[in-house]
């Protein structure tokens, strides 16, 4: 059974830094995308960044392109979204989910990952 976990949220000031993990178990599939999603009250949830297991190439969101990255840890099972220059509008639950063949023109949409982990929420005050 997949299970992911993220964690790291909290609640931080504009400008500020933060860093979220997501742990995953239970993948037995090797080529497998990671993705981290948000999603702010009356919002759908967005995706922001994923990360393919098997070459490592990534995709970023323009909507935090230059302030968020996303990476992984040398085993490959946990995957970080670094953000900096947190806005109050970054204010979000931030959830991981993993995908299986998620198609390379749209590794963003969430109808593509079919595990998700229980989110962590994000806090930026003015």
């Amino acid at each position: 059974e997949v299970q992911l976990q993220a964690s790291g949220g909290g609640v931080v000031r504009t400008g500020e830094t933060l860093k979220l993990s997501c742990a995953a178990s239970g993948i037995t599939r090797e080529d497998f995308s990671i993705g981290w999603f948000r999603q702010a009250p009356g919002d759908d949830r967005e995706g922001i960044a994923s990360l393919k297991s098997i070459d490592g190439t990534t995709v970023v969101s323009g909507s935090v392109n230059g302030r968020f990255t996303i990476s992984r840890d040398t085993a490959g099972e946990t995957v970080f979204l670094q953000m900096s220059d947190l806005r109050p509008e970054d204010t979000a639950v931030y959830y991981c989910a993993v995908g299986f063949q998620v198609p390379s023109a749209s590794p963003l949409q969430p109808l593509w990952y079919k595990a998700w982990g229980r989110g962590t929420l994000v806090t930026v005050s003015s």
